[in-house]
């Protein structure tokens, strides 16, 4: 049975617990319990702290893990990165004082300054990269009242809409680190672990290659199927079919949904009629 750790709290939780939902996996998510196990599927739950899953994953403790990428970047131990989720989006970046915004030229202007972060093995990392003598503060939170507070002159954190940063007067200088969630494998992995890693694989990736697509479903002039086949590549051709109607047929497609309103002006323009637009459940690679 694999044993998955996710976040104990928070949006990384809820998102999680999405997830799983999304690729069949019921878990029964009580904030209440430490360890769950799926009703449906040979995996069960271990609810942690984020900064502790990555060694948890790499002692075998758990199997997989879900984490923050800056989570894994940050402790450095062996596990192996299997799939970027695509939600948890955030970065970590340096920001300084708002007052002190207009003195800023660049990442020497943090040469002799205190950095206050939760991140110090990133923002080593960085500082030698960019050849920066800076020393480094390590708080565990609240780390953006470290300049208000005389701890430090700057900060090192993860910033996601930078509304905090605004709120405790801080301006971000440079965008240092992007990190979204990713599912993480240990490397003791057995055989049967891997055959039920390759199922949750397959499923996310139906999940994956249906975000932000939309069905559609027309009725279409004859006529006009060559032109919109042009306007409706689909993943590989477009389903059409003929109707009672003579002349006319049905025209069945998949479209990103950024791309929707464009595509039915231009399917209007050539004639298709009752446009039906639909969500997109799974799509099955």
């Amino acid at each position: 049975m694999l044993r998955v750790a996710i976040q104990s709290k928070g949006r990384l939780n809820e998102e999680s617990t999405a997830l799983f939902q999304e690729i069949g996996i019921s878990v029964d998510d009580s904030k209440r319990k430490f360890l769950s196990q799926s009703a449906n599927f040979p995996l069960e739950v271990l609810y942690m702290r984020d900064d502790d899953i990555p060694q948890v994953v790499a002692s075998g403790t758990a199997s997989l893990g879900i984490v923050g990428l800056n989570e894994v970047e940050e402790k450095g131990v062996n596990v192996e990165i299997v799939e970027r989720l695509g939600f948890g989006g955030c970065r970590i970046s340096l920001a300084i004082p708002k007052a002190e915004a207009a003195d800023y030229d660049g990442p020497q202007y943090f040469n002799g300054k205190r950095i206050a972060t939760s991140y110090p093995n990133i923002l080593r990392k960085y500082l030698a990269d960019n050849g920066i003598d800076a020393k480094i503060e390590i708080i565990t939170g609240s780390v953006e009242i470290a300049p208000a507070a005389g701890i430090a002159d700057a900060i090192f954190d993860i910033v996601s809409s930078g509304g905090t940063l605004v709120s405790n007067g801080l301006k971000e200088v440079e965008k240092v680190f992007w990190s979204e969630a990713v599912l993480i494998a240990g490397p003791g992995l057995t055989d049967e672990d891997r055959k039920y890693l390759d199922e949750i694989r397959f499923r996310l990736d139906s999940v994956k290659v249906s975000r932000g697509k939309k069905y559609l479903l027309m009725n279409l002039p004859q006529a006009s199927v060559e032109e919109a086949v042009k306007i409706l590549p689909a993943m590989r051709s477009p389903t059409i079919m003929p109707l009672a109607a003579d002349g006319w047929c049905s025209m069945h497609s998949v479209v990103n949904e950024a791309d929707l309103w464009d595509k039915i002006r231009q399917l209007k323009a050539i004639g298709a009629e009752g446009i039906l637009v639909l969500n997109v459940d799974k799509i099955i690679p």
